[in-house]
C-alpha cells in the first residue's frame, strides 16, 4: 500500500498508528468543548502536562479508538458525531463497555408483553442487503495487516534451513578447524565469549552509510539470522574462500545479504582486533624465545617479510600501472608481516601498492619507532633497510650475499642458520594465506574492505597455537 505524505500520528498510549504508515485510518483532533475535551482526555488515560499538551493541528486520535456508531454515516470523508468519546483500547481488548441498564428500566422491561405485529417480526428477521459503500468496522484493516506481517514472519522463518547453522556446520573441532580457522571448538568458545557483547549493538554498513558522521547510532534492529550464524557467514567467504552465490543458496538469503554481512564484519573485527596492543616488549620476546634463536641470535626483536596479495585487474590504466607487481607479473597488494622469534605476529602494516619496494614499506608503514636501540631485525636480501635502523640504533639481520668467491665456513653456517630461523615469518605467512579468500584474485567490490580482511586474518593466526622449532 503506498504510504500516504500526511505525518499526523496517534496520541493514544501504547499506539503507533501513523498516517502515512495506516492510510486507511482517518485523525481525529481534540474537541473544542471543554467538558467533550476533558472525557476525551480520560478515555485515553494521559493527562497533560510536561511530556503532553494538546495542540491543534498535530493532537490526533486514530479511528481505531472509536466505534462505527460514533461516525456520521453516509459522509464521504469520515467524521464524528458531537460528544462522542474514544472507547476501544488496548487495555479493553478494543472491545466498547456494555451500559448497564437502570434497575428502573429493566423492571419496565419485565413488565411489558410483546405484542408485535407480523410484518414488524417479519422486517426483523430479513436479511439486510451488502452495504458496498459502507467502511469496514474500525480497526478491522489494522488486525488484517497485523495478521499479514505475521504470517511473513512466519513465512520468513520457515524458510531458513536452520534457526543455527552453526551448530550444524561446526558440531567438531575439525569443522571448527576447516570452517573458521580456529584450532578447536574451546579456543573458539573463548573468542566468542570476548566480541558477543558488543557484536549485539552491530550497526550494518548499509545504515552506517545513511547515517553519515552521526556521532551515537543506534544499533540495527534485530534480525532473523543469529549474530554466531553471520559470523558462519563471513568465516564461509574469508576462511573457506566460498562465493556469495554459494553463501546465499546455503543460508537461503540474497547475494546483496551475503555482501552486507561479510563486509559488516570484516570492519567490526577490524575495529575489535586493532584495539589490541601486539607489540611485545623485549622481555617478553626474550623470555619466549626459542633455544635455536637464543644460539644463534640472541637480540633478535622482530622478522619481517613482505608478501603479496592477487588483486583483480582495474579498468583504469593509472590504477594498473600502481598496482602492477614486477615480481608477480600482475596487479597485486603488497603487505609486510613482523613476527616474533616465538612465532607471535606483532606488527601488520596496511596493504599498499604492488608496485612499492619492501623499504618503502618499512620506511611508512610504523614499525621503526616501535624498535629501540640495540634491536635486531632479521630479514630476507631484498630488505636494504641497515640505513633506516642505524638511525634508531638497530641492527639488520641477512643472509650473506653472493660475492665472486666461495663463501666462508662462517658465512656458509650464518646462511643455514638465518634461513632456519626465518621460517617461521614464512610459516606464519602460510597461515594467512590459508584463508583461502586469497587463493583467487580479490574482487574490486571488496577493494574498501581487503585491508580489514587481511588484517584480521594475521590477527587470527595467532590463535592458531605456537610453532615449535625442530632442534
Amino acid at each position: 500500500m503506498a504510504q500516504s505524505q500526511n505525518k499526523s500520528f496517534c496520541s493514544v498510549p501504547g499506539c503507533s498508528c501513523g498516517a502515512q504508515k495506516q492510510p486507511y485510518l482517518s485523525f481525529h483532533s481534540f474537541p473544542t468543548d471543554p467538558d467533550t475535551r476533558q472525557r476525551w482526555i480520560q478515555a485515553i488515560r494521559r493527562d497533560e502536562g510536561p511530556n503532553f499538551r494538546i495542540r491543534k493541528g498535530s493532537t490526533y486520535v486514530c479511528s481505531r479508538h472509536f466505534v462505527a456508531e460514533d461516525f456520521i454515516e453516509g459522509s464521504a470523508v469520515s467524521r464524528l458525531k458531537s460528544g462522542v468519546v474514544p472507547s476501544l483500547f488496548a487495555w479493553n481488548n478494543f472491545t466498547p463497555a456494555l451500559k448497564r441498564e437502570s434497575p428502573l428500566e429493566r423492571a419496565n422491561k419485565r413488565q411489558l408483553v410483546p405484542s408485535q405485529p407480523e410484518s414488524s417480526i417479519e422486517a426483523k428477521s430479513a436479511k439486510k442487503d451488502h452495504d458496498y459503500v459502507a467502511h469496514p468496522p474500525t480497526g478491522a484493516l489494522d488486525e488484517a495487516l497485523n495478521y499479514i506481517e505475521d504470517l511473513e514472519a512466519q513465512l520468513q522463518k520457515a524458510a531458513l534451513p536452520s534457526p543455527m547453522l552453526f551448530s550444524r556446520f561446526c558440531a567438531s573441532d575439525d569443522q571448527i578447524r576447516f570452517y573458521t580457522k580456529f584450532p578447536s571448538d574451546c579456543v573458539f568458545r573463548i573468542f566468542w565469549e570476548s566480541i558477543a557483547p558488543s557484536a549485539s549493538r552491530l550497526v550494518y554498513w548499509t545504515k552506517a552509510q545513511r547515517i553519515g558522521n552521526e556521532i551515537c547510532p543506534e544499533p540495527s534492529p534485530p534480525r532473523s539470522m543469529p549474530l554466531i550464524d553471520e559470523f558462519l557467514m563471513y568465516s564461509f567467504r574469508v576462511a573457506v574462500g566460498m562465493k556469495e552465490q554459494l553463501i546465499a543458496d546455503m543460508f537461503n538469503v540474497s547475494i546483496a545479504t551475503v555482501s552486507r554481512v561479510t563486509i559488516t564484519w570484516a570492519n567490526y573485527l577490524f575495529i575489535v582486533l586493532s584495539s589490541i596492543n601486539m607489540w611485545i616488549s623485549r622481555e617478553k620476546v626474550n623470555a619466549s624465545m626459542p633455544p635455536k634463536f637464543q644460539k644463534y641470535s640472541p637480540n633478535v626483536r622482530v622478522i619481517l617479510d613482505c608478501t603479496e596479495i592477487a588483486l583483480e585487474t582495474a579498468s583504469s590504466l593509472t590504477l594498473q600501472s600502481e598496482m602492477f607487481s614486477n615480481y608477480k607479473n600482475r596487479t597485486t597488494l603488497k603487505g609486510l608481516i613482523g613476527v616474533a622469534p616465538c612465532g607471535l605476529v606483532t606488527f601488520i602494516s596496511p596493504l599498499y601498492t604492488g608496485c612499492i619496494s619492501d623499504k618503502e614499506i618499512t620506511k611508512i608503514c610504523g614499525i621503526l619507532p616501535l624498535l629501540e636501540p640495540g634491536d635486531e631485525v632479521m630479514a630476507d636480501k631484498g630488505f636494504l633497510i641497515e640505513d633506516l635502523l642505524g638511525e634508531i640504533g638497530a641492527k639488520l639481520t641477512i643472509p650473506p650475499f653472493r660475492h665472486p668467491g666461495q663463501f666462508s665456513k662462517e658465512e656458509t653456517e650464518e646462511t643455514q642458520a638465518i634461513a632456519h630461523l626465518r621460517i617461521i615469518v614464512e610459516r606464519v605467512i602460510a597461515r594467512v594465506k590459508s584463508f583461502h579468500i586469497w587463493d583467487s584474485p580479490v574482487p574490486l567490490t571488496l577493494i574498501g574492505t581487503v585491508n580489514q580482511i587481511w588484517h584480521n586474518c594475521c590477527v587470527l593466526v595467532n590463535y592458531q597455537g605456537p610453532f615449535c622449532l625442530e632442534e
